[in-house]
């Protein structure tokens, strides 16, 4: 490729040319050098880029900039001050994850803008180019006479080149619990997704989609767009122009302040990326996104453990019981979590979850004044809360604690410190939060910048008091996991509650098949797997989950989440042969592969569980019936392994039988090539035991 020498030349040193030694084009390339990213400044002085992958444009010119309050745009009249190119290639260990070790290898680009005319303000852009895609981002440094900017709107842009199959959610500024919807580009309607009838909190104020959104072209390319590296600044949603095909960012704002960002100087945005991948299996087993966040700041985070859990949680859905104490039927009692306890130290169950413990449930969703409802630390009194920790560390289990803010994160902020502390002193180390409502004060979004710094202050409390934090109804997963490892998991998609709803019919048998090349592609996801009872009768006679239940077997491996929860009510796993799988199943990865899959049809994932060597396979389907094939050639050579298949039954089917349910132990080695039918919304699951 054209610039092959000028990557032999960058090799291992930082290359610098002056504005004098710049014409109108400089470029970066990926390692493997099949992706480029092109920058210019075009006639007006403003920033373009391009992205090719090979010989095929995936980005045409797009323009870059920055609309600020009281100061004008930085959008044009720039000439480039300095170019700086620098290669990078390291290796690095994820304390847990989808795979040990992570190799972040990149070409960066810095270019140093300053404008013509008076007053000469200066902006930097970076851009980095990987073997899975590109990113770049902006750079406010230090400027003369001022030292804070409010900026207004940024004018990211990312011109297609085809009218893409897309799979979207609407850019609700408030909830991510949207189904996807698969269209063209030019058929994007978010609009049309307002006044959802079962959602909590939501604000769809323009035709814009939230990310990732991943998309396909005609010749196959597979693209999904996201950012990375979210810090003290707004979520980004990316507005659609369907006739230019085109997306612009469009960051979620505060009315209560009539901006979008307040930032000291000098300062870094998040990086805006684009994974970038051959078939849809690549997009799942990029690392672009956590790569490029920053090294672990915590240290030994030996304290975070992997681990699976059952809960006082399914209960509530169903109506079998209540979080609330006035409803009569509580369900967070000392005997009921006592019950979990025993369950999780029989079954190879690390942790136990308790929702509805604490004080102030009484008045919380469909209430305007929720501030200040909420206590931290005060049970409720058929809850003892220090004889239940004592007993479940008597039985070798973890506690998670629960805390739901009702959205009201001034409450939350007041009461963290002691709240914390009653953890430290606990010895407990995980928090499963909530922020189900529109956000208090009224004018800020769950998304803004207001709330992606209170999400951050919690992410530090914890590491403050070794807490690992899986939050729910949150800001989207950014890839921050490998800089602040306590960042466990989070929600951040339409979970498995929604199949108890009585106002619509769950979750379709695609929607999974289409969350793990979405939603995944961010980060792990508490999804909630191990629904046993499919049809939820006698609680719920009009509701069921939309999948078999080998597929929810299956889902353990398929969506990578390091807690793993079995949600159903424990009594009705008694009995059941398959919840074997479940006691065996992994969280914590040695290496992960996609073996197969396309957006919104299937997927299979094989993942080998670190310190024990097991592998575990999961396949799911969408409404369709599949036949798929897998090659075992992962497995290590001479290796014996007790495998045991559970697979959809001959008649086994979403909704007229899905229970239906096989399992059998094979044989199988490195050289084993076999094939599975999966029913319609169907699934298999094998464990694959060393011997």
């Amino acid at each position: 490729m054209k610039n092959l020498t000028l990557l032999l030349l960058c090799i291992g040193t930082m290359v610098h040319w002056s504005c004098n030694d710049i014409t109108s084009l400089v470029n970066i390339v990926s390692p493997n050098e099949k992706i480029s990213v092109e920058f210019e400044l075009d006639d007006t002085g403003a920033p373009v880029y391009l992205v090719r992958y090979e010989d095929e444009i995936v980005i045409d010119r797009s323009h870059l900039g920055l609309e600020f309050r009281d100061q004008p745009a930085l959008m044009q009249g720039f000439e480039v001050a300095e170019r700086s190119t620098d290669i990078v290639d390291e290796s690095w260990e994820m304390p847990w994850g989808e795979q040990r070790t992570v190799r972040n290898h990149y070409q960066e680009m810095r270019v140093r803008l300053r404008e013509k005319e008076a007053p000469a303000r200066a902006m930097n852009l970076y851009f980095r180019a990987y073997d899975d895609g590109v990113a770049f981002r902006y750079e406010l440094p230090e400027q003369e006479g001022v030292d804070t900017v409010i900026i207004t709107d940024e004018r990211s842009g990312f011109q297609l080149t085809g009218d893409h199959s897309c799979w979207w959610i609407p850019g609700d500024w408030d909830s991510y619990e949207h189904l996807y919807n698969t269209t063209k580009f030019s058929e994007i309607d978010a609009l049309a997704k307002r006044n959802h009838p079962n959602l909590a909190q939501t604000y769809i104020p323009e035709n814009a989609v939230n990310t990732p959104i991943t998309m396909r072209t005609a010749s196959g390319l597979h693209l999904s767009f996201h950012e990375a590296n979210l810090t003290d600044y707004a979520g980004m949603t990316l507005k659609v122009d369907p006739e230019q095909l085109s997306l612009e960012s469009e960051l979620v704002g505060s009315s209560r302040h009539g901006y979008k960002v307040k930032r000291a100087l000098p300062f870094f945005t998040p990086w805006r990326s684009i994974q970038i991948s051959d078939d849809a299996a690549g997009l799942i087993e990029s690392k672009l996104i956590v790569n490029l966040n920053e090294p672990n700041r915590l240290g030994d985070v030996s304290w975070i453990k992997p681990m699976k859990y059952v809960g006082i949680w399914w209960e509530m859905h169903l109506g079998k019981s209540s979080w609330d104490l006035a409803s009569g039927k509580h369900g967070a009692t000392t005997e009921n979590a006592k019950a979990h306890i025993d369950f999780a130290a029989a079954n190879n169950i690390g942790g136990v979850l308790v929702e509805g413990w604490n004080t102030g449930w009484e008045h919380w969703i469909g209430f305007e004044d929720r501030e200040g409802v909420f206590d931290f630390v005060t049970p409720y009194p058929d809850y003892d809360l220090q004889e239940v920790v004592r007993y479940a560390r008597e039985k070798g289990v973890e506690m998670i604690m629960h805390h739901e803010t009702s959205a009201a994160p001034r409450t939350y902020d007041q009461q963290l410190d002691t709240a914390y502390a009653l953890l430290e002193e606990l010895g407990i180390h995980s928090v499963k939060s909530g922020y189900v409502g529109p956000i208090i004060p009224k004018g800020e979004h769950h998304h803004g910048q207001f709330m992606v710094q209170h999400f951050r202050r919690v992410l530090e409390k914890g590491t403050e008091t070794q807490v690992a934090i899986n939050a729910h109804e949150p800001i989207k997963p950014t890839g921050l996991r490998r800089t602040y490892p306590n960042a466990i998991s989070r929600e951040g998609l339409r979970g498995q509650e929604f199949n108890s709803s009585s106002v619509e019919r769950g979750n379709p048998a695609e929607h999974l098949p289409i969350v793990a090349f979405t939603r995944m592609l961010a980060g792990p996801i508490d999804f909630t797997p191990g629904m046993f009872r499919i049809k939820l009768a006698p609680y719920k006679d009009s509701s069921q989950v939309n999948t078999t239940l080998a597929q929810q077997l299956a889902l353990y491996v398929v969506i990578y989440s390091p807690i793993q929860m079995a949600c159903d009510l424990i009594e009705h796993y008694e009995g059941q042969p398959a919840f074997q799988f479940i006691r065996d199943v992994g969280v914590d990865w040695d290496e992960s592969r996609v073996l197969n899959g396309e957006v919104g049809d299937f997927v299979t994932i094989a993942r080998k569980e670190r310190e024990t060597g097991n592998w575990f396979v999961g396949s799911i389907t969408d409404e369709e019936a599949r036949t798929v094939v897998i090659d075992f050639s992962f497995l290590e050579e001479g290796q014996q392994y007790k495998t045991t298949v559970y697979r959809d039954g001959a008649d086994a089917h979403w909704d007229r039988n899905p229970t239906s349910i096989e399992i059998e132990t094979i044989e199988v080695n490195a050289a084993t090539v076999d094939t599975f039918q999966l029913a319609p919304g169907g699934g298999l699951a094998i464990s694959l035991l060393r011997q």
